[in-house]
């Protein structure tokens, strides 16, 4: 019988016989740059996500939450005003920005308003304010009290709706003044004559147009019908720019810069926590941490903006 002949021997090496085929050069670079477009586009998204909950807090803190907070400092306004009324402490001269001077009452447009001492943005945010190179309410001579017309609850909304005739009282540590409304003047209208010498003046002011989109400054004149008080002594002074009407407050970019740079600190430290501890816990201690943030941020940013808006 003839021998059945055996397979032929592979003569590779076993290593060679075992060797995986290696990944075309081609291949690999398309993944690491597929790789590198999710990264970047989960970046991206990442920070339109901050981006946008930045402008919802910023809506959000000249909106409703604006409007939050200045029913709280009205009332613990008139809480300390009532206290020095009660007391005999109120300033009848000059004051710090920011302290309770006077309560206006305008019975027929239901305000009831605490008036502070200054007329930067910061103070305007909690409420009417007093410029401080005019008289007090009630003294010989034009005083001018300027309140928002649209942000932070708006307490001047609805000033350019007064009557000629109609009257309104503003209470200093002087007494109860009771001023007549004169008319509603806007950019172009003639201005009424000057107080005499021993006469008393007073200006409503706000911004004029549509809410939160302000053409110009919208002014009430009234003239004092009460007895007029003795001068509380105020001499002559220069207002900083950031307490002019339609002025934004310079000083609130300092702040800004730093509460920026905490949220991105703290946007860094997010994403770093979301790969160590997973999407829930990361969430869970970190998105308040990032609406507190967020939050203040926007609020150094709306005093940016108009003083009257």
């Amino acid at each position: 019988m003839t021998a059945t002949s055996a397979p032929p021997v592979d003569q590779r090496p076993a290593a060679a016989a075992s060797r995986t085929p290696q990944e075309p050069p081609r291949a690999a670079g398309r993944r690491t740059r597929d790789r590198s477009a999710g990264a970047g586009l989960r970046a991206t998204g990442a920070a339109l996500a901050i981006l946008g909950a930045l402008l919802l807090c910023f809506v959000a803190e000249v909106g409703p939450l604006g409007q939050v907070r200045h029913e709280r400092d009205r009332r613990v306004g008139y809480a300390e005003l009532r206290d020095q009324l009660a007391n005999a402490t109120v300033s009848v001269g000059p004051a710090a920005p920011g302290k309770p001077l006077a309560l206006l009452t305008v019975p027929q447009l239901g305000i009831r308003e605490v008036v502070r001492e200054g007329t930067g943005a910061d103070v305007l945010a909690a409420g009417p304010g007093h410029r401080r190179d005019t008289v007090l309410p009630g003294q010989p001579g034009t005083s001018i009290l300027m309140g928002r017309q649209a942000g932070y609850g708006g307490p001047f909304e609805h000033v350019g709706e007064l009557r000629r005739g109609e009257t309104f009282t503003v209470t200093t540590g002087q007494g109860e003044h009771t001023y007549k409304v004169l008319g509603v003047r806007r950019a172009g209208d003639p201005r009424p004559a000057r107080p005499s010498a021993d006469a008393g003046r007073l200006v409503l002011m706000t911004a004029d147009g549509t809410p939160y989109m302000p053409a110009g400054v919208l002014q009430v004149d009234a003239e004092l019908v009460s007895p007029v008080q003795e001068s509380g002594g105020r001499g002559a002074q220069r207002l900083p720019a950031d307490e002019l009407p339609m002025a934004g407050q310079a000083s609130a970019w300092f702040p800004l810069l730093l509460w920026s740079q905490a949220l991105l600190l703290a946007a860094a430290a997010l994403a770093w926590s979301r790969v160590r501890w997973g999407r829930g816990p990361t969430w869970l201690v970190g998105l308040p941490v990032l609406t507190a943030l967020a939050l203040a941020t926007a609020d150094q940013a709306a005093l940016l903006l108009p003083n009257l808006l």
